[in-house]
């Protein structure tokens, strides 16, 4: 079964039968990946100046994001997705969004306690995925709700670092712990953090339920099939 199956998809696949460029190291898709990757500290110098510049550090943040779909593209179209670039590619991410995280704290556009979950939830999730291939030797694939969360989270942080636009308060409850919720007007921005949030703390819960069942799967005795 398991090779007719493999033989169907090498049918449908345009890059069936190409060499192996899984090793590969110089490829376009990841040579992107390292740029994004120098982009982040020059972001977060511009951002947290005494006097920082919105727009240019709006450009920086917006090109590196944008760049993560560009590089993704390349890779699978050209068949080089390569085990570098699917090392650094998540790791980029992550450091583009810490980046973001503590910079606008530091300038005073985003709550610590939003800094503090989504740290936690990065060490929750690193450790889980570090057990997963260290002690059963699996590798955990972005899901579509993972993936949605970062796209928020990069919106709502590119709004924030741009400054614009400015919406109008909710006017529920008036605390610095939750900017947008009181009379004062707050960045658009802010609002997608918020979902951000709530799909990042759902997407951990579901991170929680395949991790123990990739665990179950890999410590599952293996039944060698009748002759």
């Amino acid at each position: 079964m398991v090779e007719e199956h493999s033989e169907e998809a090498s049918a449908g696949d345009p890059t069936a039968g190409s060499p192996d460029r899984s090793r590969d190291i110089y490829t376009i898709a990841n040579i992107i990946t390292v740029l994004r990757l120098i982009l982040v500290p020059f972001f977060f110098a511009v951002l947290i100046r005494p006097r920082p510049r919105n727009f240019a550090a709006f450009v920086l943040f917006a090109v590196a994001a944008s760049t993560d779909w560009l590089d993704g593209q390349i890779a699978r179209r050209t068949g080089t997705v390569t085990a570098l670039g699917q090392a650094i590619d998540p790791l980029v991410d992550r450091l583009l969004i810490a980046s973001g995280v503590f910079g606008l704290w530091i300038i005073g556009r985003l709550p610590g306690w939003i800094v503090f979950l989504l740290v936690a939830r990065d060490v929750y999730l690193g450790y889980g995925v570090w057990r997963l291939e260290q002690m059963h030797h699996r590798r955990m694939a972005v899901t579509i709700p993972g993936k949605i969360t970062t796209a928020l989270l990069l919106t709502g942080f590119a709004g924030l670092v741009l400054g614009w636009p400015p919406v109008p308060g909710a006017g529920l409850v008036d605390t610095r712990l939750l900017p947008g919720f009181g009379h004062s007007p707050a960045m658009l921005g802010i609002w997608f953090v918020y979902l951000g949030m709530l799909f990042s703390i759902g997407t951990a819960i579901q991170y929680t339920f395949i991790f123990r069942r990739m665990a179950r799967e890999a410590r599952r005795p293996e039944v060698p099939e009748p002759a």
